[in-house]
């Protein structure tokens, strides 16, 4: 069946199509429905996912900052011999300490702090004077540091029983492994943030391919592609920033109510975020927002190019 376009009231007809506002969002893009439910339970999803992505590379970050200082400070020294040669071995050791330039205190570890660092491994009560346990010397830089490698041949000439750990081999894997998490972390951030982007484009094509009757009779009336996007872009913004803020706040209380590093023992290493550093997930609904504008834009106007 034809239809007459001449006696079409054009006037009443884009009275009907437009919103309140004068926009033709509130008559384009469905306010609700399973299309808007699915974006903003994506944009919540994805932002919960990003906060805890964030808190991962800031704890991360902070955690190789930990380890880094605190094993570059101290070194020790094991001396290892017989009974009746470990106190005149430990006794030239710590004057050969005493002497070296660079080394701004040595302290030789007593028995109860020994037996704490042995108790995650054998338990409490641990009887100290029945094992073979060395003697353990902490040493403390100062200044610009002391030649390690010149102390370790003096040591071994001097004390053969000595064995210098500067925790070179071990600071380098941990401090390595830290950062390689927390590039890990931004590179979650990215694909989160990409992720939501082609999610916002696949809902704003389908709702553009749902309401393809409507996109020609606006075209009819004057209606320009650009303006008919618009429409699409400011609803699809909105509701990536509405549920990112959701889900910012949610990933924000969860991160808030894990256990502190103390109630951990250390293992969680503090994850969360402290001080002004709770102020960058308020950053991820803005940052969804954007996401969410320049895709539907970007999706709407390649899909009303295709739109005979």
């Amino acid at each position: 069946m034809k239809v007459d376009l001449r006696h079409v009231d054009w006037r009443s007809l884009w009275r009907g199509l437009i919103g309140r506002d004068g926009s033709v969002a509130g008559r384009i893009v469905p306010s609700t429905g399973f299309t808007a439910q699915l974006t903003m339970l994506t944009a919540g999803a994805m932002a919960f996912l990003a906060v805890f992505a964030l808190a991962l590379s800031f704890a991360t970050g902070r955690l190789a900052e930990r380890w880094s200082q605190s094993l570059a400070q101290t070194v020790t020294v094991r001396v290892s011999a017989p009974a009746d040669e470990i106190e005149t071995q430990t006794g030239t050791v710590m004057a050969i300490l005493q002497q070296t330039p660079g080394i701004a205190q040595a302290r030789m570890l007593p028995e109860d702090e020994v037996e704490s660092l042995l108790t995650p491994w054998f338990g409490p009560d641990v009887p100290i004077e029945a094992l073979p346990i060395p003697r353990l010397i902490e040493i403390t830089e100062g200044g610009d540091g002391f030649d390690a490698e010149g102390l370790g041949l003096r040591l071994a000439a001097e004390a053969p029983g000595a064995v210098l750990d500067d925790h070179t081999r071990w600071r380098k894997p941990l401090i390595t492994a830290a950062s390689r998490l927390r590039f890990l972390g931004i590179v979650s951030l990215a694909l989160i943030a990409a992720a939501g982007g082609a999610m916002m484009a696949l809902a704003a094509q389908s709702s553009l391919a749902a309401n393809g009757q409507v996109i020609r009779v606006l075209r009819l009336i004057g209606a320009r592609d650009v303006t008919i996007a618009q429409a699409f872009v400011r609803r699809f913004t909105r509701r990536a920033a509405a549920g990112s803020l959701a889900g910012t706040a949610l990933g924000m209380l969860a991160i808030a109510l894990l256990p502190n590093m103390d109630e951990a023992g250390g293992f969680l290493t503090g994850l969360g975020f402290q001080g002004w550093g709770w102020l960058w997930p308020l950053l991820i609904p803005l940052v969804a927002a954007g996401v969410g504008f320049f895709a539907t834009r970007w999706a709407a106007l390649r899909m009303l190019r295709a739109v005979p």
